[in-house]
């Protein structure tokens, strides 16, 4: 070999040296700044709940700041246009739900994101039942103490009765479109920019009904502010083992009648399989601490924790299921 060609392959093995330690050395250093959460909905409800759950146990896993960033709209499509716009380097995360990545690909006409191509899942972080819940007031005003108190309460009065969800396409406002066409009533939809604002709309009394998540309604059914009739889950919640589930409490109209919810962190498509698996990892141990599972079970969340690979597969059969859902309610967005 000439001098010229043996210098030529010192250089080529030199530069493939370099680029491949540089690669391992920049995924041993993820993270070496902070890492945004996004949650598609207001502060308040409980996607904002759960990642602020969360966020903490991640930056003391990983000696960086992990922050929540709300960008409410379009029934969380706002948000999650957001991240699956952004670089897949790890720094920026979604809080999905089970409206982002499973309602409204079947819901909405046309989406500015592919839920499945878009992104590379990481975690289920909790599943949650959904309450019909009203106004105390109003409940007791209006002499309504069941879920069939409801409903005959809404045929005898059609169009007088306001339900309040965290926007349009998702579970919330499912979970409401189910109840109106199983039970056969009409009530009047007003969508909010996420389950905090509507919540405060329905304790201050403007709004009468809304199918809330668990956790971030429990603090009011034990305030006594809110009255609970049932939960929308298939099995009644540990965290309020008395109150029906919506099929127990419906009569045969509601009979398997099941809108629960769930919450997962997602990152960009093309995130480095190490990244996601990192965070897989630590978001799982942080749900088998006790005080973590401890307080999730409290407020009606069951823990989650799931590899990607079984995420991938869960959110395939949630497309399915609530396609069938938004089929059977009538529910269509522009």
């Amino acid at each position: 070999m000439t001098l010229r060609r043996r210098i030529f392959a010192q250089a080529s093995l030199f530069t493939a040296f370099n680029v491949l330690h540089g690669s391992a050395f920049a995924q041993q250093a993820w993270p070496s700044k902070p890492v945004r959460i996004v949650v598609p909905f207001a502060p308040g409800g409980t996607t904002d709940i759960l990642a602020r759950a969360i966020a903490p146990e991640l930056t003391r896993a990983f000696g960086q700041t992990f922050f929540v960033d709300n960008k409410a709209g379009a029934g969380g499509n706002l948000g999650a246009d957001i991240v699956a716009k952004s670089p897949s380097d790890g720094y920026t995360l979604l809080m999905g739900t089970v409206g982002t990545h499973g309602i409204n690909r079947a819901l909405y006409n046309k989406l500015p994101f592919d839920p499945i191509k878009d992104f590379s899942p990481i975690t289920v972080v909790a599943g949650v039942p959904n309450v019909m819940v009203m106004n105390a007031d109003i409940a007791k005003s209006r002499n309504i103490n069941s879920v069939t108190d409801f409903i005959a309460y809404a045929k005898a009065n059609p169009g007088k009765l306001n339900m309040a969800s965290s926007g349009n396409g998702t579970s919330i406002h499912l979970a409401g479109e189910l109840f109106k066409s199983m039970s056969g009533i009409y009530m009047v939809h007003f969508p909010y920019k996420g389950s905090g604002p509507a919540m405060l709309d329905l304790l201050g009394g403007s709004m009468d009904v809304m199918f809330d998540n668990l956790p971030s309604a429990i603090p009011h059914i034990k305030s006594g502010k809110l009255k609970a009739l049932a939960v929308s889950s298939n099995q009644r919640s540990e965290a309020v083992p008395d109150l029906p589930t919506l099929e127990e409490a419906g009569g045969p109209a509601l009979k398997g009648y099941e809108a629960s919810s769930w919450f997962g962190l997602l990152a960009p498509a093309g995130t480095p399989v190490s990244v996601v698996n990192r965070i897989q990892q630590e978001v799982a141990k942080a749900m088998g601490t006790a005080a973590v599972k401890e307080k999730l079970l409290s407020q009606g969340a069951i823990p989650g924790g799931n590899t990607p690979d079984e995420f991938v597969k869960f959110i395939d059969a949630e497309h399915k299921k609530w396609a069938q859902v938004v089929k059977a309610s009538g529910a269509k967005v522009d």
